[in-house]
């Protein structure tokens, strides 16, 4: 009954952003426009993108200048949702928040090891997070040396894992991003058991496990395949954790000598049998296929839960991804079947 008294109007709130999210048929329709201008005209007659596309004249804009105002979405629901929180809810929107400040912190440090990078846009951030966040957003994005930078996260939990990189004699953008994705993973993973509500332990616990284990196989995937990472390197960029896969079968999908040994040991464990097969080419699709399934089904089963919250957020984050991707098949004339393939599994 707590549960039903503390959630019922933010589900019901929840209910009605959920309503607004695009359906496959509209993204379809989408992938058929014209070109870019042409697709910032159809998402301003959409309800979720109307007000946020209202000043904007859709036959000057250009691509660089609306994927970020599609990313603004995320950040202005999130505001929404938080608003509309009690106490509790919002000590777990805290923790979810971090992603987004951690897709910041990954921003500034890519303009820093590419000066060609599209600057950072500080303004979202701050229009939405100044109550939330800490980070100086201005002065990082303005931070002239990795040194500058870790200087003004001083006093934050990000400066520890990402000066312990600093230190290393040979590193690069993807240690820094691993080290952050590491930090941020873990904290919200540790942190689910200081939640008061017990269904909402339980929910997150099914929730997180699976994620980031499903995650921890696209790493040690990506790190064999694309860079040749020795096993106490791979370890090092793992979520310390075991939820439906054993320490021996995660260790086994680490030591494994090439590909096809790698590929074996996920068939083997719990993963195998929740997929048909694990297809190289679809492990992406499937980890978001299967998040999917699981966020559904728990926002269905107890819907007065942070399940719900969670379900939501991670909904909307994949649906503007899937535009950005919409917007490249556009920009590129791939039209039709083609263009759907290249989406995101819905």
């Amino acid at each position: 009954m707590s549960g039903i008294i503390s959630y019922s109007g933010l589900t019901a709130k929840i209910m009605a952003m959920r309503s607004r999210l695009l359906s496959a048929d509209e993204l379809r329709e989408l992938t058929q426009q014209e070109n870019v201008q042409a697709v910032a005209a159809y998402l301003k007659r959409k309800p979720a993108y109307k007000s946020i596309l209202g000043d904007i004249v859709p036959s000057e804009i250009h691509r660089g200048q609306l994927e970020p105002i599609l990313r603004e979405t995320v950040y202005r629901d999130f505001y929404k949702i938080y608003l509309f929180a009690d106490q509790d809810q919002r000590r777990f929107l805290k923790l979810y928040f971090m992603r987004y400040e951690v897709y910041f912190l990954k921003e500034c440090l890519a303009r820093l090891f590419d000066q060609n990078h599209t600057p950072v846009d500080v303004k979202p951030f701050e229009k939405y997070f100044h109550r939330i966040s800490s980070l100086r957003f201005d002065q990082l994005r303005c931070a002239e040396s990795i040194d500058a930078f870790l200087r003004i996260l001083k006093n934050t939990g990000y400066y520890a894992p990402l000066n312990r990189i600093s230190h290393l004699e040979r590193k690069g953008l993807f240690d820094y991003e691993a080290a952050l994705d590491l930090y941020s993973f873990s904290c919200f993973w540790n942190a689910k058991d200081t939640l008061t509500d017990k269904l909402d332990r339980m929910e997150l616990t099914e929730i997180l496990g699976s994620k980031f284990e499903m995650l921890n196989m696209q790493w040690i995937y990506r790190c064999k395949r694309y860079y040749q990472m020795s096993g106490a390197e791979i370890f090092s960029i793992l979520i310390p954790l075991n939820y439906h896969i054993s320490k021996s079968e995660l260790t086994g999908m680490v030591n494994a000598g090439d590909l096809p040994t790698l590929l074996t040991c996920m068939k083997n464990s719990y993963y195998g049998h929740v997929f048909e097969t694990i297809d190289p080419n679809r492990i992406e699709a499937d980890y978001s296929a299967y998040m999917k399934k699981i966020l559904r089904k728990g926002s269905r089963r107890e819907p007065y839960s942070l399940a719900t919250i969670y379900a939501y957020l991670y909904t909307k984050e994949h649906e503007v991804d899937e535009l950005i991707i919409a917007l490249e098949c556009v920009r590129y004339k791939v039209a039709g079947p083609d263009a759907m393939r290249h989406l995101l599994v819905r």
